[in-house]
């Protein structure tokens, strides 16, 4: 946030009244420590009159995002204390997101604290001040406050003299809530694991939101079952198009005989995939290809109309047949360390009711493998290519349908030096390499496998601090910090040097061990920068020739970067086949995958993309919106045919098959982002859009048609 946001709108001095004890029944403890004071108010921000469903609570309503208000107090007053904690509950059916800021005076260092609110479901929101330091980026979700996260700068809380609460996303319509005022606590804050309902449950008896009503809501068991039978009934006659090779390949275009696995070539025009039997391949691609429906219910049994028994028939839409854990199917992106994401997001327990819906359908024996000939069927008429990453990968092997997998580095053995960035310079590492390539061994020899992704999106490289920075604020000692040392030993010759250079009393055996407080100048910085080029080349290389040495057949598509990557971190990709990037926008950027195949020269694939909308009965779009289905389709259109259009990209991959839970998975997703919802239903204005594009594909790609390119409006993007 800028400050100079302090300004927007007209300036309104607020005082709040203190707060008293919960609501009777006593959901949660009332909040001790001293009361923060709002010293001001900045932007479309107002109180608004009604009962406060929370005893103490002010209802607000901001017209626009960026409002909110501004407490103030002594540098180091925070210090005091371990949490910043305020209860609160959102109304409405739209998701609304937030920001909590702590600063360093004026125009200094910002650490923010983001996360979004589950509607009519009161929440306790705490900001554990330990989080400063910046070596967490995902943290728990806790039942109505939905993925928490740490961004921003890492700040000292001796040099903090403000806090600042502002709304950071939300709807084209007002967002109205009640709060509490935030309290410093010191020692632990007590969980809400009763929360206020005032609309009652907020899931029907099918997963669909309680709250909300749209066209298309399945209204009766019958009508899911007649749904989903004739599915299934049809799965076994659909076919995939004439013009494509057995494994969704450009008939019309061949580029080799074939070496039996997926192969990279660039024809002198454009990079191509090349399918095990020499026909050009442009992959287009559907994640999370799986039962993923998963509702977490921790501290929301009430928000539940009803919860299947895990007992019986439907034990198989709890994991193992329990009421926890993440459901039928394996852990899903952002869920699990093995996504890349690291640890912190959720679990807990979670009803999967898109399972409990095809229980209902096609009984309780064989569901699963019925499902995966649904499932198939569906990908073929809508004339997909590959399953993508987070799938039932064993559906596509039995079937030879072109697939991916994702790898997960888990390391505990090493431990980590900054978020999930592992201590690479110990010895165990090479060990720990051999048992990631490990993975692969059950796939090396199978052709129907496109590829695979290290990992996904990991949370040191969304830091603002390169990961030698980070370490030396978060690790006190470890073997990189060792390395580190021997490396500043190579440029400095001694304490002296290294002090003056980096401007602030310090010592090798400082770098090797010790707290580190404060901020780094700018030639601490490039050392550090240098630095954490080494770590990464010395992490992709050691990971790289592991997987390769197990599986030398197929494709490394790299880690999945959230955007493009800073230069520093590009010399450790240079081991990957493909290298891949979750792209949320419009369209790829040309000028973007321009700039990664002029630092790699490897083709450019898009891991995740997608599009949303708010009139299918979820509260958020996802990381990218339209005003509804049609346009929602068209966007699909637009993204997959302008990316095929261009010489650098081999695929997209949309993520996901499925909506998620209105209730918020693990972490609090909770956007219409599927091509199917969670009663099986297909949007079909999204598979009329994707036939029409697939079928057209490789017409674009190979220069003989104009990709699509209808113009749409695209709303501001309303997510977590």
């Amino acid at each position: 946030m800028r400050n100079d946001q302090f300004e927007m709108g007209r300036r309104e001095f607020v005082t709040l009244a203190a707060l008293s004890a919960l609501m009777p029944g006593a959901r949660a403890s009332e909040l001790a420590g001293e009361r923060l004071a709002i010293s001001e108010t900045f932007g479309p921000i107002r109180k608004d009159e009604g009962k406060e469903p929370i005893e103490g609570a002010t209802w607000y309503v901001a017209s626009d995002i960026n409002a909110g208000f501004v407490h103030r107090f002594a540098p180091g007053w925070l210090a005091k204390g371990t949490t910043l904690a305020a209860d609160m509950l959102l109304d409405g059916n739209t998701l609304a997101t937030f920001l909590v800021e702590l600063h360093e005076g004026e125009g200094g260092r910002v650490f923010q604290y983001a996360f979004g609110a589950m509607n009519q479901c009161s929440f306790r929101v705490h900001v554990d001040l330990d989080l400063v330091n910046q070596n967490r980026f995902f943290l728990r979700r806790e039942g109505g406050l939905l993925k928490p996260m740490c961004l921003g700068d890492r700040v000292d809380i001796d040099k903090v003299d403000r806090m600042v609460f502002l709304i950071r996303r939300k709807s084209t319509e007002p967002a109205r809530w009640a709060m509490t005022p935030f309290h410093l606590v010191s020692g632990e804050v007590e969980r809400i694991t009763d929360p206020i309902l005032p609309k009652g449950p907020l899931l029907d008896e099918f997963g669909q939101s309680a709250i909300r009503e749209w066209p298309g809501k399945t209204r009766s068991v019958e009508e899911l079952k007649v749904r989903i039978q004739g599915q299934y009934e049809r799965a076994a006659k659909q076919e995939g198009p004439a013009a494509f090779s057995r494994w969704g390949g450009w008939q019309a275009k061949k580029l080799g005989e074939g070496t039996g696995f997926f192969q990279t070539h660039n024809d002198g025009r454009r990079w191509w995939l090349v399918d095990p039997d020499g026909y050009a391949f442009w992959s287009a691609g559907l994640d999370d290809v799986r039962v993923d429906c998963d509702a977490s219910f921790d501290g929301l049994r009430g928000a539940l109309k009803w919860l299947p028994d895990a007992n019986g028939e439907f034990a198989g839409a709890f994991r193992a047949g329990r009421a926890g854990g993440r459901g039928a199917a394996a852990a899903g992106r952002g869920g699990t360390a093995a996504a890349g994401m690291g640890g912190g997001m959720g679990g807990g327990s979670s009803v999967n009711y898109l399972a409990a819906n095809l229980i209902r359908a096609l009984g309780a024996e064989g569901w699963q493998e019925k499902w995966g000939r649904i499932a198939l069927s569906e990908m073929k008429r809508l004339r997909f290519n590959t399953v993508g990453n987070w799938s039932d990968i064993q559906v596509a092997r039995a079937a030879r349908f072109p697939y991916v997998r994702p790898l997960g580095f888990r390391g505990a053995a090493i431990g980590t030096v900054y978020r999930d960035f592992p201590d690479v310079f110990r010895p165990e590492f090479a060990q720990a390499a051999a048992e990631f390539g490990a993975q692969l061994q059950d796939t090396r020899d199978d052709p129907a496998l496109l590829g695979y992704f290290l990992m996904n999106e990991p949370q040191w490289g969304s830091s603002k601090e390169v990961p030698a920075a980070g370490m030396l604020f978060n690790t006190e000692t470890c073997a990189s910090r060792s390395e580190l040392t021997r490396f500043l030993k190579t440029r400095y010759s001694g304490d002296a040097a290294l002090a003056a250079a980096w401007k602030r009393p310090v010592t090798f055996a400082q770098v090797e061990k010790g707290k580190w407080t404060g901020v780094l100048e700018p030639q601490a910085q490039a050392d550090l920068t240098e630095f954490s080029v080494r770590m990464v080349e010395h992490y992709f290389r050691g990971l790289s020739d592991a997987c390769r040495k197990v599986d030398p057949h197929h494709l490394n598509l790299g880690m999945r970067w959230a955007g493009v990557p800073p230069d520093w971190a590009v010399e450790g990709m240079k081991f990957f086949d493909v290298f891949s990037l979750n792209r949320y926008a419009e369209k790829l950027a040309r000028d973007q995958s321009e700039k990664i195949h002029s630092l790699l020269k490897r083709p450019v694939m898009v891991g995740e993309f997608h599009f949303g909308a708010l009139d299918a009965g979820l509260p958020a779009s996802g990381i990218g919106q339209t005003k509804n289905q049609e346009d929602r389709a068209k966007a699909y259109r637009i993204y997959v045919e302008d990316a095929a259009a261009n010489p650098h990209c081999v695929g997209t991959h949309w993520f996901t098959m499925y909506d998620e839970s209105a209730l918020g998975r693990s972490d609090g997703e909770n956007y219409n982002i599927g091509f199917f919802d969670i009663c099986n239903r297909a949007y079909d204005a999204m598979g009329r859009a994707a036939i029409a594009t697939h079928e057209r594909l490789y017409q674009v790609a190979d220069g003989k048609a104009a990709p699509f390119d209808e113009k749409i409006e695209y709303l501001p993007k309303l997510y977590l």
